[in-house]
């Protein structure tokens, strides 16, 4: 089956609606689950990265698939801008996470907007973070992907299925930003194993010839 797979990436050379969002500032540790994202990274350089000049958008940093973030979710909508009693992280502690999510600013922007509805302590949330990462494989025929696809993303999702075998089809979707492939969502419970998505993240990318542009 991986030769199929792989076959079918290299054989290929929607905005979904928005969510319901609950109100701003809930309480910290109210959520069911998570979801996880995780970002193609040259897509993303493609549409905002390069602007900014960003260093994981440079040559030969060989980014694919990098982690945005781990959001805290109710069944349907999801919590932000949370009140907790934590710190925030220092500079050194967010920019130490730079490694998988690309930036330090990133991760801080990650910790106030979601990171502090999960009701951790900033140390606590990024290492959370970094178990959740560790509980999936990047698949490896995208890992180093070098040239530009033009591909269903159903195909994106099947090479992930393929190579985590605890996923099943209702635990993960992808999502596209006008044509090209955005992010994988995974959803964990509070204990990062995996389940199955909410209805408001469940949807998939229905394009036949979404965009992964190649890794750097």
């Amino acid at each position: 089956m991986r030769v199929i797979i792989g076959a079918m990436l290299m054989a290929f050379v929607l905005v979904l609606p928005p969510a319901a969002l609950r109100a701003e500032g809930e309480r910290a540790g109210n959520f069911d689950y998570y979801v996880m994202a995780l970002s193609w990274s040259p897509n993303w350089c493609a549409r905002e990265g390069d602007a900014r000049d960003e260093a994981e958008c440079r040559a030969g940093v060989g980014r694919s698939f990098t982690l945005h973030g781990l959001w805290p979710q109710f069944e349907e909508g999801w919590p932000s801008y949370c009140r907790t009693g934590e710190r925030d992280p220092t500079r050194a502690e967010s920019a130490a996470m730079a490694d998988l999510m690309g930036s330090g600013g990133l991760a801080w922007y990650q910790w106030k907007k979601h990171g502090r509805c999960a009701g951790l302590a900033p140390q606590s949330y990024y290492a959370t973070l970094r178990r959740a990462f560790a509980t999936v494989q990047i698949p490896p025929v995208l890992q180093g992907l070098n040239r530009r696809l033009e591909l269903p993303a159903s195909v994106v999702e099947d090479a992930f299925l393929e190579v985590n075998p605890q996923l099943a089809a209702d635990q993960i979707t992808v999502t596209c930003d006008a044509d090209m492939i955005q992010e994988v969502r995974i959803c964990l419970t509070r204990d990062l194993q995996p389940r199955r998505c909410g209805p408001d993240v469940i949807r998939d990318c229905r394009l036949k010839d979404a965009v992964l542009t190649p890794v750097r």
